[in-house]
C-alpha cells in the first residue's frame, strides 16, 4: 500500500483538475453557474495570480508550468492504479464462491422440480393399486375380527361344556376354575363393542355361577345346621357334636374354601346385576344409607347371614308386634346379641379356615358388616317416618348412638368402617336432630331456671367439692351441653359436628341473656344470696368454656372450622381473628368468654361498690377522729384499736366472711383484692389526706392499720399490706422521726427546685431516698403533702 498523499499533493491535484476542466458551452450556461463551477473558477484565478501574477513577461513560463502539472497527474494516476490492483484476494474469492453457490442452487431447484413432477406422476399411477389394496386389507381385517369373534364364542362354549362336564363328574374345583376363566374373559371384553357376545358370555357365566353357588350353598347350609348355626342364644355347650366332628370340620373347610374361590365371579355378577341373585337376599342397605366404597361381603358370610336375615325381616318388618317405631332398641339389641353370641363360632370355626386360605379378612368383622346392613336399612326407613314425631325421633337417635358405642367398644368394630352414624347425617335427619336438640335444650333451660333449688349448690355441705359454688341451674346447664357434646362427638363428619357446636354456642349465649335478666331483678340487693349465685354461675360457665377451649376435641373442631370456612362458627370474624384460630392462639369460645367476663366484671364491680358504700359510711366516724390532738404512746403494747374504727373493722370482717361463704374461690380472690384496693383508696383520701396528725395520731393510725385492718385480710394472703400500698407508705411517712422527716422534706424541696431550674442533673433522684424508706408507690409530691400533714415539727 502506498502512503497517503500529502497536503501539498492534494492541493496540486485539485488545481490540476481545475485547469483541465473544460469550460462550459453556451448551451450549458443555465447549469454551469452552479456553486461548484464558481468554486473551480475561483481556484483557477487564485492559481494564476500566484504563479503568473500581473507580469505579462512571465507568461513564457506557462509551458513549463503545464509540463509540471502533467507529470504530477501521471504520478497520481500510477498511484490510483497501484491501489486498485492491491484489492485483497479474500474478497475476490468470496465473490467467486457466491457465484458458484448460486449456480448450484439453481441446479438443485431444477432437479427438485423434476423429482416432484415424477413423484406426482407416480402417485397418480399408484392410486388405483392403493385403493384396491385398502379394500383387500379391510376385508382381511373384517375376516380376522370374525375369526376372533368365532374363536371367543368357541372358547365360551368350551368353558361352558367344561363346567357341565365337571359338575357331572363332581369336579367342583375344575368347574370353579372354568367359571373364573369366564369371569376373566368377561372382564377382558369390558371395552368391547360386541354387545351380543358380551351378553351371551354374561348369561352363560351367570347360569353356571348360580348352579355352582346354589349347590355349594346348599351343602354349606347343611353343614352349618349340623354345627347349630345360627347361634341365636348364648351357647351353653360345645359348638360341634362329638360324633363325626372331624368329618364335619373337613366339609366345612372344603366348602368355605370353594366359596372363597367363587368370590371373584360373584363380585363381578353382583356389581353388574340390577337385582341381587336368587337365593341371596338383599343384605346391602338402601342406596340412601350406603356409604361409598364398600367392598362386597365375603361369599361364605353372605350364606351364613341368610337365616339371620330371614329372622330379622320376620320379626321387624310387616305387622308384627316386634316391629314398633317406638321400640328401635328391640332390633338394635337383637343384632348386638347375635354378634356377641356368634363371636366364638366365627373365631374358632371360620377364621382359621380363612387364614389357611390366605384371605385377609376378619370373619367377625364380615358378619358384623352383614348384620349392620340389615340395621342400616331398617334405621334409614324408620328415621324418615319419625321426622314429625319429636319424642320418637329423639328416642331413635339415642338408641342409635348407644348402639354405635357398644358396636365400637364391645364388638371391636373397626373405626374405618361405617356403622349407623352416617344415617343421621342426611340433610333432613340432621336438620331435624338439630331442631329437636335446640327445642329440648330450651325447655330444659326454662325448667332449670324456674326450679325451686335453681340457685343453691348441691355440694354446699361438702367443702372439698364446692370450690366453684356453682348453683344447680348452671351445673345442670353445663351438664346439658356436655351431653350434647357426647352425642355428636362420634359423628364422622366435622361439618356436622360444627353445626352442633354452633348450636351449643347459641345456647350458651341464650343462657347468658337469661342470667342477665335475672341479675337485673336482683341488682337492687347485690349482697343477697341469689345475686352472688348468679355471679357464681357466670364464673362457672366461663371456667368450663375456658377448659373446653384447650380440649383436644374442640381444638380439632377449631382446625376443621378454619379449613372448611364454616360460617356457622366463623361468621362475623375478621381475617386476624381467623388467623388466630388457625394458629391455635384463640378458641372457638372467645366471643362468649368475652361477654361472660364482661358480665362477671360488671356484677363484681356492683357488688364491691355496694360493699364499699357500707364500709365508707362506717369509716366516716373514723375519719373525723382527733388525730391532731392524740398524745404520743411510748409503749405500743398498751395501745388499743381506735373506738371510732370498730364499726368499720367489724363491717369489713363481716363482709369478707360473707363473701367467702357465698362466692367461689376464684371470685372471692378477685373480690377481696378489689375490696382492699378500694378500701386503701378510701382510707388514703378520706382519712389520711383529710387530717393532720400529731406524733400520737400517726402512731395510732399505724397501729389501727397494721395490727387490726391488715390482719383481717391476712387470712387470704401472706402479705396483706402489699394490697394497701397507699396507706402503708403514708403511715411510714407520718411515723418518721423528726430528724429523718426534716431531712426528707428538705431533700424533696431541693429536688423540686432543681427540677424547676433544670439543674442538678448529676444528683441522685429523690425516689432512691424514698425507696430506702420502703416507699415505692407514692410520688415525691405526694410525700411532700404527707409531710406537711405532720404536726410534730420543731418550733410548732
Amino acid at each position: 500500500m502506498m502512503a497517503a498523499p500529502t497536503a501539498v499533493e492534494q492541493t496540486m491535484t485539485k488545481r490540476t483538475e481545475t485547469l483541465l476542466k473544460p469550460v462550459p458551452t453556451t448551451s450549458q450556461a443555465g447549469e454551469s453557474f452552479s456553486a461548484d463551477s464558481w468554486t473551480g473558477h475561483d481556484c483557477l484565478v487564485d492559481f494564476l495570480e500566484k504563479e503568473v501574477g500581473s507580469d505579462l513577461k512571465s507568461l513564457k513560463n506557462v509551458g513549463d508550468l503545464l509540463e509540471k502539472l502533467r507529470e504530477e497527474n501521471n504520478v497520481l494516476e500510477e498511484q490510483v492504479l497501484t491501489v486498485s490492483s492491491s484489492v485483497p484476494p479474500k474478497v475476490s474469492a468470496a465473490l467467486s464462491a457466491a457465484e458458484e453457490a448460486l449456480c448450484s442452487l439453481e441446479d438443485l431447484l431444477q432437479r427438485e422440480r423434476l423429482t416432484s413432477n415424477m413423484l406426482h406422476q407416480h402417485l397418480q399411477g399408484a392410486q388405483p393399486w392403493m385403493d384396491n389394496l385398502g379394500q383387500t386389507l379391510n376385508q382381511v381385517d373384517t375376516i380376522e375380527r370374525h375369526v376372533k369373534y368365532l374363536r371367543c364364542l368357541q372358547h365360551i362354549e368350551e368353558l361352558s361344556a367344561a363346567v357341565q362336564q365337571c359338575l357331572m363328574t363332581s369336579s367342583v374345583w375344575e368347574a370353579i376354575r372354568a367359571v373364573d376363566n369366564m369371569a376373566a374373559l368377561d372382564a377382558g371384553l369390558n371395552q368391547s363393542g360386541c354387545s351380543h357376545l358380551k351378553d351371551f358370555l354374561r348369561e352363560t357365566l351367570h347360569f353356571w355361577h348360580k348352579i355352582i353357588k346354589d349347590r355349594l350353598a346348599s351343602d354349606f347350609e347343611k353343614v352349618l345346621t349340623q354345627l347349630h348355626w345360627p347361634i341365636i342364644s348364648p351357647p351353653t355347650q360345645s359348638l360341634t357334636p362329638t360324633a363325626n366332628a372331624q368329618e364335619i370340620s373337613s366339609q366345612l373347610e372344603l366348602l368355605v374354601t370353594q366359596l372363597l374361590a367363587l368370590q371373584t365371579s360373584d363380585d363381578l355378577i353382583s356389581q353388574r346385576a340390577l337385582a341381587p341373585c336368587q337365593g341371596v337376599p338383599s343384605i346391602q342397605p338402601a342406596s340412601s344409607a350406603t356409604p361409598p366404597s364398600q367392598a362386597p361381603l365375603c361369599l361364605p358370610i353372605q350364606i351364613m347371614l341368610l337365616p339371620l336375615s330371614r329372622r330379622f325381616r320376620y320379626h321387624f318388618y310387616g305387622n308384627r308386634q316386634t316391629n314398633s317405631l317406638s321400640k328401635p332398641e328391640w332390633y338394635l339389641t337383637q343384632v348386638l346379641m347375635w354378634m356377641g353370641n356368634s363371636s366364638t363360632f366365627m373365631e374358632e370355626k371360620i377364621q382359621p379356615i380363612l387364614d389357611r386360605a390366605g384371605a385377609t379378612i376378619s370373619a367377625m368383622v364380615e358378619l358384623c358388616r352383614g348384620l349392620l346392613s340389615l340395621v342400616q336399612e331398617k334405621v334409614a326407613s324408620d328415621a324418615s317416618r319419625l321426622l314429625y314425631d319429636d319424642v320418637l325421633f329423639c328416642h331413635l337417635v339415642e338408641e342409635v348412638l348407644q348402639f354405635e358405642k357398644e358396636l365400637r367398644s364391645n364388638q371391636s368394630y373397626p373405626a374405618a368402617l361405617p356403622g349407623l352414624l352416617h344415617l343421621l347425617l342426611e340433610e333432613a335427619t340432621l336438620q331435624k336432630w338439630l331442631t329437636v336438640e335446640k327445642k329440648m335444650a330450651v325447655e330444659k333451660m326454662d325448667a332449670m331456671l324456674s326450679a325451686e333449688g335453681a340457685w343453691s349448690s348441691q355440694y354446699k355441705d361438702i367443702s372439698d367439692m364446692d370450690e366453684l359454688k356453682a348453683p344447680d341451674c348452671a351445673e345442670t346447664f353445663m351438664t346439658l351441653l356436655q351431653v350434647i357434646t357426647e352425642r355428636y362427638r362420634a359423628l364422622p363428619c366435622p361439618s356436622a359436628q360444627l353445626k352442633f357446636l354452633g348450636l351449643q354456642r347459641e345456647l350458651v349465649d341464650d343462657f347468658r341473656i337469661r342470667l342477665t335478666q335475672v341479675m337485673k331483678e336482683e341488682s337492687r340487693c347485690p349482697l343477697g344470696a341469689r345475686y352472688c349465685a348468679i355471679l357464681n354461675a357466670v364464673n362457672y360457665i366461663s371456667t368450663i368454656l375456658g377448659d373446653w377451649g384447650d380440649n383436644v376435641f374442640f381444638l380439632q373442631l377449631q382446625q376443621a372450622a378454619v379449613s372448611l370456612g364454616e360460617e356457622v362458627v366463623l361468621g362475623g370474624l375478621g381475617v386476624l381473628e381467623v388467623g388466630r384460630l388457625a394458629s391455635l392462639e384463640g378458641s372457638l369460645f372467645e366471643g362468649l368468654l368475652a361477654l361472660l367476663d364482661r358480665l362477671k366484671g360488671d356484677m363484681l364491680g356492683r357488688l364491691l361498690e355496694w360493699t364499699m358504700r357500707e364500709i365508707a359510711d362506717k369509716a366516716k366516724l373514723y375519719g373525723q377522729d382527733r388525730w391532731l390532738s392524740l398524745p404520743p404512746q411510748h409503749d405500743q403494747s398498751t395501745m388499743t384499736l381506735s373506738s371510732s374504727a370498730c364499726p368499720m373493722m367489724l363491717c369489713v370482717r363481716d363482709r369478707l366472711l360473707n363473701l367467702h361463704q357465698v362466692l367461689s374461690l376464684s371470685l372471692f380472690q378477685l373480690a377481696w383484692q378489689g375490696l382492699a384496693e378500694r378500701l386503701d383508696n378510701v382510707l388514703y383520701q378520706d382519712v389520711i389526706l383529710s387530717n393532720h396528725f400529731s406524733e400520737g395520731g400517726a402512731a395510732q393510725l399505724q397501729f389501727d392499720m397494721t395490727r387490726n385492718l391488715f390482719p383481717l385480710f391476712g387470712h387470704y394472703c401472706k402479705r396483706p399490706e402489699n394490697f394497701f400500698k397507699h396507706v402503708k407508705e403514708a403511715c411510714i411517712i407520718l411515723c418518721l422521726n423528726v430528724g429523718s422527716a426534716i431531712l426528707l422534706k428538705n431533700l424533696l424541696k431541693e429536688s423540686e427546685d432543681e427540677v424547676r431550674d433544670w439543674a442538678g442533673a448529676g444528683d441522685p433522684p429523690p425516689e432512691s431516698a424514698l425507696n430506702e424508706l420502703g416507699v415505692y408507690c407514692l410520688a415525691p409530691c405526694d410525700v411532700l403533702i404527707l409531710l406537711n400533714l405532720r404536726a410534730s415539727w420543731p418550733g410548732h
